[in-house]
Order: structure tokens, then sequence, then C-alpha cells
């Protein structure tokens, strides 16, 4: 009898990740997950020590994820930069229902919380601050008002309240943005 093809650690994370993709992050369990690598649990438990390390293997490999599509947006020049990241956290939700409900839409209660706005959105703070002329934390509250109509928008498309297509994302992204820059412009004047 020839022996058994291992299955890797990698495997695994990626067997995990298709499955939140194709079924929700509620299907990720060991039996959902044995029968989709086609074995038992144990390759599963000997290379993970518990189901939540897997659960956050697979995190990480979401957010890396949603990270490509943020550089993706970003860099292609299609739209400006702060106006893409948005475009691209929408996109990221319609393309990527499942994925973005684990990162996007899970319960951060009882410790869950990501740390304070992190060093990632430093970059976004800054181009903030430049765009518009504001202070810091100015720019932070802006980011806080805009990025709430962004998730609302990536919210309704991932639940089918609404379909919107992108160039009415576009215009709308574009007229909150504008909004809120004449009212910090307003501010800045008085």
């Amino acid at each position: 009898m020839p022996p058994k093809a291992k299955i890797s650690r990698e495997d695994i994370i990626t067997a995990a990740v298709n499955l939140v993709r194709e079924k929700g992050e509620e299907a990720l369990n060991a039996r959902n997950l044995a029968n989709a690598l086609s074995c038992s649990t144990q390759p599963i438990f000997f290379n993970f020590s518990n189901m939540a390390e897997l659960h956050s293997e697979v995190l990480s490999v979401a957010n890396r994820m949603y990270l490509a599509y943020l550089k993706e947006d970003m860099q292609s020049g299609e739209f400006p930069p702060y106006k893409a990241s948005g475009m691209s956290y929408i996109r990221f939700a319609t393309e990527e229902k499942e994925l973005f409900k684990l990162l996007f839409m899970r319960d951060r209660a009882n410790g869950l919380l990501p740390p304070d706005e992190g060093e990632e959105l430093e970059p976004i703070f800054a181009l903030i601050q430049n765009q518009i002329g504001i202070s810091y934390e100015d720019a932070r509250l802006f980011h806080l008002e805009n990025w709430a109509v962004v998730h609302g928008i990536a919210t309704m498309t991932v639940t089918g309240y609404l379909a919107l297509d992108k160039e009415l994302v576009s215009r709308m992204l574009s007229d909150c943005y504008m909004g809120l820059k004449a009212h910090y412009e307003k501010e800045k004047k008085t």
C-alpha cells in the first residue's frame, strides 16, 4: 500500500480559507475542513494546537488578500489614492463577501478589538492632512466620518441590501469627500 500523502500546514490553511470563502466563517470547523481535505481531523490537530490557532491563520490570510486589493487599487491610478482605498474596500466586499464579513463584520467584543487604528492608517491620515491642510486630529475624524460611509456601502453590498454600480459608488464617495472637505475648510477659516 503506498504511503498516504502528507497534508501540510499550508494545505490546511488554504482549504480553510477556501471553506470560509465558499460557505462563511460558521462553516470553519474540524469536521468540515477534514471533509474538504478528504482526510480525518488528525492532520489538522497535528499542525494546529486548536481551531482558534487555525482561525487566526485564516484571518491573517484574509487580511493579506484585502491588503493586496488595497495596494493594487491605490497603485492603479484609476482614482486618487484616498478614494481608491474606499473603492478597494467596497470591491473586496463585492468580490470576497465571506472574507469581508470575516474581517470587517465579526463581533469584536471581548478583546477582539483591533489596536487604536495602528500604524497602517498613519499614511492615510498624512494624506488627508496634506490634501486638506488640517490637523492630525481633524484628519483622524475626517477619515472616521468618511469611512462610516464607505463601510456602510460595503455592508449594504455584502448583505444584498443594495446593489450599486461602480460609477454610482464613485460619485457617492466623491460627494462625501467633497462635503467633508468643504466643512473642514470652512472650520479652518473661522
